[in-house]
């Protein structure tokens, strides 16, 4: 089959609508399970190649959580630790597989964006990631294959209207691609740059220590960006992603932005919110918005009196300011990637309140002295790419 009609473009009055291969040839996707709609694919189409591009640089089982063509996260699969376990809401026994790994830290990055998020996967979807989406709202999937169990299990998600969509591991692109705005058609290569541990042996700071684990977060940064709308910058911390800014006309926005989300992250791990009671059968959606709001200055909209009996058990303690400055205070290790250079020092003040230890970007700036001596005042290592990654 080389044609899939859609129900309607990006808006209902979009019509008609469809995705076919010009040249004639056979779909590279096929859709199992439900009836995914035109951003649903703009998402499945950029998602898988976002992880089949990580899996093959780092040598991991990768996963990404997108919305709105841009991703809200996106991990390898590392194993998950127990306070990960607990602020990820990983209710089953035992240690998910690596695939189910990599795809709940990728959700677990931003579980606010990935509210209603399209999941992609390296690998075969097992059952342990389709148990994991069961329980969580999602448009859909897109993998190189399924097995029995997680087919029968995501088959009867929303219904038996889950999007379950298969793609082939094998399809490769054509060298130049094509898209018509107002009536003009565009032209361009398609971006192959290939995004490895080669691409970051320029540091140019005085601290040139990038252990490998450094190196891992620099690439999961960059290959996120490398299918982020534009501007974007992209916190990662082992592995994963904790904060992606996209879509920003200034890049100092994209890294406070960001900056905010890599910080909640973080937040969410404080005692305090570990320890917090929730109502019996809240809703999974209900509890990471009252867990966002708690952390942020809004608490009182969670914690005053007739508001937060519809959230909590008990009424919890107010993380104060000062509490809260000093957790993100004490956090470090964080990897900054930018997809173009930073055209200022700020970005790197920021990203320092933010723990970031180790910097990503392609350089080239008139002010790249200054954004150096930004990033040695605080011992940051800084590695300059030489290639931007624009994407629109």
């Amino acid at each position: 089959m080389n044609e899939l009609e859609l129900k309607y473009g990006c808006n209902p009055n979009q019509k008609p609508a469809r995705i076919f291969m010009k040249d004639g040839s056979d779909l590279p996707v096929t859709v199992l399970c439900g009836k995914p709609g035109y951003i649903n694919f703009l998402d499945a189409l950029n998602s898988w190649q976002l992880v089949r591009e990580l899996a093959k640089a780092t040598g991991m089982p990768a996963a990404a959580s997108f919305k709105h063509v841009s991703p809200a996260g996106a991990a390898v699969g590392k194993p998950l630790s127990e306070v990960e376990r607990q602020i990820y809401f990983v209710e089953d026994e035992g240690e998910p597989s690596p695939i189910a790994c990599a795809y709940i830290r990728a959700r677990g990055a931003d579980r606010m964006s990935s509210y209603g998020d399209w999941a992609a996967l390296s690998e075969t979807c097992d059952a342990d990631v389709a148990r994991y989406l069961k329980r969580e709202v999602s448009d859909g999937i897109i993998a190189p294959g399924y097995t029995e169990e997680a087919l029968q299990i995501l088959g009867a998600k929303k219904g038996g209207r889950y999007n379950v969509v298969q793609v082939d591991p094998s399809y490769r692109p054509a060298p130049t691609e094509v898209k018509d705005v107002f009536g003009i058609s565009f032209e361009q290569g398609h971006n192959d740059f290939r995004i490895d541990r080669e691409v970051l042996g320029n540091v140019v700071t005085r601290n040139r220590n990038v252990p490998e684990t450094a190196q891992i977060d620099m690439i999961v940064s960059l290959i996120t960006l490398k299918y982020t709308q534009s501007n974007s910058v992209c916190y990662v911390k082992d592995g994963q992603a904790i904060g992606v800014g996209a879509g920003q006309q200034s890049r100092i926005h994209c890294t406070r932005l960001a900056g905010g989300k890599a910080d909640t992250w973080y937040l969410r791990q404080h005692p305090k919110v570990l320890g917090l009671r929730f109502v019996e059968g809240i809703r999974r959606a209900n509890r990471d918005n009252a867990i966002d709001v708690y952390v942020s200055d809004e608490h009182d909209d969670v914690l005053a009196e007739g508001e937060w009996q519809k959230w909590f058990a008990e009424r919890p303690e107010v993380l104060t300011r000062e509490e809260r400055a000093a957790w993100i205070a004490a956090q470090t290790g964080v990897t900054l990637g930018s997809d173009a250079f930073f055209p200022f020092g700020d970005n790197v003040e920021r990203a320092h309140k933010s723990g970031a230890s180790y910097i990503v970007e392609p350089g080239g700036s008139i002010r790249d002295d200054n954004v150096i001596e930004t990033a040695d005042k605080y011992g940051i290592a800084m590695c300059f790419t030489g290639m931007r990654l624009f994407h629109h």
